[in-house]
C-alpha cells in the first residue's frame, strides 16, 4: 500500500479481479509430407525441415514450390486453402538425395555448339538456384591481363552469393574462388584449347540462366522419417513447437507406403498413422485428418479398420473415400487425379469454425474443388462404416459433394463427434493460456472469486452463441472454485483447483420424423 504524508486527493489504479479470456485458435493445420523445394533463409535450418508457417497458397509456392509429381503434400495444401483456411503450417520431410551427376548454365542452343567452359553443378538438388554471369572490361594498361566475368548466385530473385574478378585460367580462376566458400554451388572449368579464351567467355554473356539441375534420386521414407523428433525439430513430432497447431495432416503417407508393384505397404501406413495418433494425444489441443487407404470397397475399409487399424482416440477423425480432383501437372488422360481428402477436409474444418463456430459439426457441407469420389457410397454402406468412426464422403446430385459424418474414432459415447471434442479443446487451451495471470497470487477467497468470474463471462459468452446446451446458463454451464474445491491441505500444496462443467451440444446425426395418418373422428 501507498504511503500518504502531506493532505490531498489520491487517485490509485487498482487491478480488476475479473480478466477477460480470448478463445484460442481452433483452424491452424500442420501438413508433414513432401515438396518441391524447401526455404534456406534460416541459418539454423539450412534444409528447411522445422514447422514455417504459411498465410496462402502464393506464400507457399515461393516457400516450397509448386505442384509436384508424385507428392500429395502441395495439392492438399492447396485444397485446405481453397476451402477456407487460412493458416497452415508445412513439415518438409526429406525423400530425394543428389544424384550425383553435373549441372550446368543453360545456354542457348547456339551457343553450346561451341561449348561451355563453365559448369555449375548446385550442391543441394532441390534448390531454387539461378546464375547471373557477367563478363568485365579489361584495364587497358593490362594488355595480357585474362578476361574475367563476375558471377552471381541468386535464390528467389534475391542474389546470395557474388564472385567478382573470375577468370576462366590462372590463380583466380572460378573453381578456386568458388569451391572453397560457396555453401551452394560448386563449379568445373573445360577450357578449349581450340577456342580462345575470350571467345569462350563471350560464351557467358550477360544475363541470368537457370541451373541445369540434375533430378534427385528418390529414396524410401521410413515411418520413422515421419515420426521425426521434437528435439531436431523434424517430422511430426517436430510440430512441439508449434504450439497454435489444432490439425495435423500427412498426406505423403500414401507416397511413402505404395510399392513398386502398385499395392500399399499397409505396415507403413498404420505405423505412420499411430505416430501421429500419439502425438495428438499427447499435446490434446490437436486432432489427426486421416486418409483412409485408397483402392478398398466399403467392406474392406470395415475389415481393416476394425482388424488391422484398430484406432481408438478421440484426437483422430478418419474420412473415406478418396477424391478426385484436377490435376495441375497432367495433361491428357492425366488431367484427373484422386488425392487424400484430408487436406480438403481440414478446409473445411476451417470454414466451419469462422462461419459458425468449432462447436458446429464440420459435416453435411460441400468441398470445393472436387470433381468426383474414387467410389460412391450408399446408405447401407454408411451403416457399416459410421459406427466404426469412418466418415464418408458422398456424392447427393445437385446438392454436391458432401462431408456426411461427424465423428472421431473414441470408443467413448462422451467424445463420439468431433466437434464436442474440438469444442473442449478449445476451452481448455483457452483457460490454460487465459489465466497465467493467477500463478503465484494470493491462493485466497478474492483470487477464488476472480478466477470465477473471468471463466463465468467466458462460458456464458460461448452458451449464448450456441456452443453450449440448456436453457439458462446454470444448465449450459458451472464453474466451482470455493473451500470445497480448495481445502487448506491443497492450499498448502500451493494448488488452486478449479472446476468446471460443459453441456456441449451435439449434432442431430439421426433426424427423425415420426409421420401417422391421422383418422377424422364423425361428430
Amino acid at each position: 500500500m501507498p504511503t500518504y504524508t502531506a493532505p490531498g486527493v489520491y487517485v490509485e489504479e487498482v487491478p480488476s479481479a475479473q480478466k477477460v479470456l480470448s478463445a484460442a485458435p481452433t483452424a491452424v493445420a500442420a501438413f508433414v509430407g513432401f515438396t518441391e523445394r524447401f526455404p534456406t533463409d534460416d541459418p539454423a535450418d539450412p534444409d528447411g525441415l522445422a514447422p514455417r508457417l504459411v498465410t496462402s497458397w502464393t506464400q507457399f509456392e515461393s516457400l516450397y514450390g509448386s505442384f509436384l509429381s508424385g507428392a500429395m503434400l502441395p495439392l492438399s495444401v492447396y485444397g485446405y486453402f481453397q476451402n477456407g483456411g487460412s493458416l497452415a503450417y508445412i513439415v518438409r520431410v526429406p525423400n530425394t538425395k543428389p544424384s550425383g551427376r553435373a549441372s550446368a548454365i543453360a545456354l542457348a542452343a547456339v551457343d553450346r555448339a561451341l561449348g561451355t567452359p563453365l559448369k555449375v553443378e548446385s550442391v543441394k538438388p532441390d534448390a531454387a538456384l539461378t546464375v547471373s554471369v557477367h563478363p568485365e572490361e579489361i584495364d587497358p594498361g593490362e594488355e595480357d591481363a585474362a578476361p574475367s566475368f563476375r558471377l552471381d548466385v541468386m535464390e528467389f530473385g534475391e542474389v546470395v552469393e557474388t564472385y567478382p574478378g573470375l577468370t576462366l585460367t590462372g590463380e583466380t580462376q572460378a573453381t578456386t574462388k568458388i569451391n572453397d566458400t560457396s555453401t551452394r554451388i560448386k563449379v568445373a572449368i573445360e577450357v578449349d584449347d581450340k577456342v580462345d579464351l575470350t571467345t569462350q567467355l563471350e560464351l557467358l554473356r550477360p544475363g541470368a540462366f537457370d541451373l541445369v539441375k540434375a533430378d534427385p534420386e528418390p529414396v524410401p521414407v521410413t515411418g520413422r522419417a515421419f515420426a521425426g523428433s521434437e528435439s531436431a525439430r523434424r517430422g511430426i513430432n517436430g510440430l512441439a513447437i508449434a504450439d497454435d497447431v489444432t490439425m495435423v495432416i500427412v498426406p505423403d503417407l500414401v507416397t511413402a507406403a505404395t510399392k513398386e508393384d502398385g499395392s500399399l505397404d499397409l505396415g507403413l501406413w498404420k505405423a505412420v498413422q499411430t505416430s501421429l495418433l500419439s502425438h495428438c494425444e499427447q499435446y490434446s489441443n490437436r486432432m489427426a485428418v486421416l486418409d483412409a487407404p485408397p483402392g478398398m470397397t466399403p467392406q474392406q475399409i470395415k475389415e481393416w479398420r476394425s482388424d488391422v487399424a484398430m484406432y481408438d482416440s478421440a484426437f483422430a477423425a478418419m474420412y473415406y473415400p478418396w477424391i478426385k480432383i484436377e490435376n495441375p501437372t497432367g495433361t491428357g488422360t492425366d488431367r484427373e487425379v484422386f488425392v487424400p481428402p484430408s487436406g480438403h477436409i481440414a478446409g473445411v474444418w476451417a470454414r466451419t469454425d469462422a462461419t459458425r463456430g468449432v462447436w458446429k459439426a464440420p459435416a453435411n457441407d460441400t468441398i470445393l474443388g472436387v470433381l468426383d469420389v474414387e467410389r460412391p457410397i450408399t446408405q447401407n454402406e454408411q451403416s457399416l462404416l459410421n459406427p466404426i468412426g469412418v466418415n464418408c464422403i458422398r456424392p447427393f446430385g445437385v446438392r454436391g459433394i458432401r462431408i456426411w459424418g461427424a465423428r472421431t474414432l473414441s470408443s467413448d459415447t462422451d467424445w463420439n463427434y468431433i466437434n464436442v471434442r474440438r469444442l473442449f479443446n478449445m476451452v481448455e487451451k483457452t483457460i490454460l493460456d487465459g489465466t497465467q495471470w493467477a500463478v503465484f497470487e494470493p491462493n485466497d477467497i478474492a483470487l477464488w472469486e476472480g478466477v470465477k468470474r473471468t471463466l463465468n463471462a467466458f462460458l456464458r459468452g460461448l452458451w449464448l452463441e450456441g456452443a453450449l446446451f440448456g436453457a439458462t446458463a446454470d444448465q449450459a454451464f458451472y464453474v466451482k472454485c470455493d473451500a470445497e474445491t480448495n481445502p487448506p491441505e491443497s492450499i498448502d500444496q500451493g494448488k488452486l483447483v478449479v472446476e468446471v462443467g460443459l453441456a456441449p451440444v451435439k449434432p442431430a446425426e439421426f433426424v427423425v420424423f415420426r409421420v401417422a395418418q391421422q383418422k377424422q373422428v364423425a361428430g
